[in-house]
């Protein structure tokens, strides 16, 4: 079945690499770091045949046209943002589907972090790869869009099966866990959580991927909608301004 190779770049980035091995192709998810990217592959055996980006940032779409040239590789990337999208051969919205030998991927429009921002979902194998839009226990920052767009996203990542695995593109659980607890102190399922992130990061390992199902009983950006959470905000029955007042929060954290 499908092989999904994650390994740490940059500063605190995740690299994707995902190889369906019938067919032979592999993608890579983003290009934070080209040559890492091309190291990693070679150490597999694996050639890139696709880069499938997120968004435009350049911890995203960076090393575009360096894996392009060294590989032949086709580009897909977010059709809200195709301007910005160094080497883009295929812009997709929601509704397309690009395929990865016999799987498919569903594109989803996920804008909040940035306003093309999108993520693909393959339901065969349980994944969503979603950029900066959903973290361990977090969100990405609303740079530009708004916070009804951005709870409008993160609804539909909620509406995913919860085993769904969520491969975000940072390692930031710890500070997310940090702040988490400021705003569920009682809520159990996040102290277990919170505690399992710190043995984990104290010992140099991944926090990630998340899955949706615990994240929906311990991220506070995707529990805006919890009626005792939107009462503790101040917000009640609002969850739109309640994610709004989490989000300032955090950004203030």
């Amino acid at each position: 079945m499908l092989d999904i190779h994650k390994f740490p770049c940059l500063n605190d980035n995740y690299g994707y690499l995902v190889h369906e091995p019938t067919s032979g192709q592999t993608v890579a998810i983003d290009t934070p770091d080209a040559q890492k990217y091309l190291a990693e592959a070679a150490a597999k055996g694996w050639t890139i045949t696709a880069i499938w980006n997120t968004h435009w940032h350049p911890d995203h779409a960076g090393g575009n046209l360096a894996i392009k040239e060294a590989t032949g590789c086709e580009i897909i990337g977010p059709a809200g943002e195709a301007a910005k999208i160094p080497g883009l051969d295929r812009a997709v919205k929601e509704g397309d589907v690009v395929d990865l030998g016999p799987l498919k991927a569903r594109v989803l429009d996920v804008p909040g972090h940035t306003l093309g921002h999108i993520a693909y979902v393959l339901e065969d194998a349980a994944a969503a790869f979603v950029g900066d839009s959903v973290f361990a226990l977090g969100c990405g920052r609303v740079f530009e869009g708004t916070m009804d767009m951005m709870w409008n996203s993160l609804s539909k990542i909620k509406a995913l099966p919860p085993k769904t695995r969520l491969f975000c593109a940072h390692e930031y659980t710890e500070s997310n866990a940090r702040f988490a607890i400021t705003i569920e102190p009682d809520n159990a399922a996040l102290q277990d959580y919170v505690a399992w992130v710190k043995e984990r990061r104290a010992e140099g390992l991944s926090t990630v991927p998340p899955v949706l199902e615990k994240e929906l009983a311990t991220n506070p950006f995707l529990r805006a909608d919890v009626p005792a959470l939107q009462a503790a905000m101040g917000h009640p029955g609002d969850t739109v301004a309640t994610f709004a007042e989490i989000r300032g929060r955090k950004d203030r954290f």
